[in-house]
């Protein structure tokens, strides 16, 4: 599981990782979570760590405790789906990355952000890298957190609508969510600003 993932981008301490989790959904929140990671990990943490889309639940699950347990400081932040209507799914993912850093108890000198697009966070200073939640530590957690978080969210409000499978597809587009689109209509939890499918009826669920 381990690919040797780096501990430090810089010399800088404390560095925090940023990720986000849900950017191509069609329906259900942006999620985001900000780590900071102690300068010398233990060994646990290194051994667990990777990059969230390559684990399986219970690891996912495993890892996000032993993060927790670790962290130095870590926050996970949402923003909603009229938010991401209104400012577009880039917007909302740097505002939920925003959010999350403002809500750790340990302020940063550098920030480390999966992908290639960032908005500056109160002048200090980041570096964006791609496919970041495989090469450094914190970006992977926070690749962890973000994931297992929204996941959970999107379990939670499967209940009141179960027929889109989102227990499942967590809001990704699967041809059998698109299939309950077109054949249930949309609800709340569905971002309007997004190809939700080509033939779509109006009608809205309350």
């Amino acid at each position: 599981m381990h690919q040797n993932l780096k501990h430090r981008y810089s010399k800088s301490f404390p560095e925090a990782g940023c990720d986000e989790a849900g950017r191509g959904c069609l329906a259900g929140p942006v999620f985001a979570a900000a780590v900071i990671l102690p300068e010398h990990p233990e060994k646990k943490l290194v051994e667990v760590l990777n990059d969230s889309k390559k684990l399986s639940v219970a690891q996912r699950e495993h890892c996000r405790q032993v993060i927790l347990d670790q962290a130095l400081a870590c926050a996970v932040a949402s923003v909603d789906v009229e938010t991401i209507d209104q400012i577009n799914i880039l917007n909302a993912s740097i505002l939920a990355m925003h959010k999350a850093l403002g809500m750790l108890q340990l302020q940063p000198l550098m920030i480390l952000v999966d992908g290639n697009r960032f908005h500056p966070y109160q002048a200090i200073p980041h570096t964006c890298i791609i496919r970041g939640d495989a090469s450094y530590l914190s970006i992977a957690a926070a690749s962890v957190l973000a994931k297992t978080y929204r996941d959970a969210h999107m379990e939670k409000i499967h209940i009141d609508f179960p027929g889109y499978g989102w227990t499942h597809n967590k809001g990704y587009p699967t041809p059998k969510h698109r299939a309950a689109i077109q054949h249930l209509g949309l609800t709340h939890h569905h971002r309007r600003s997004f190809k939700l499918h080509p033939q779509l009826r109006l009608h809205f669920e309350k």
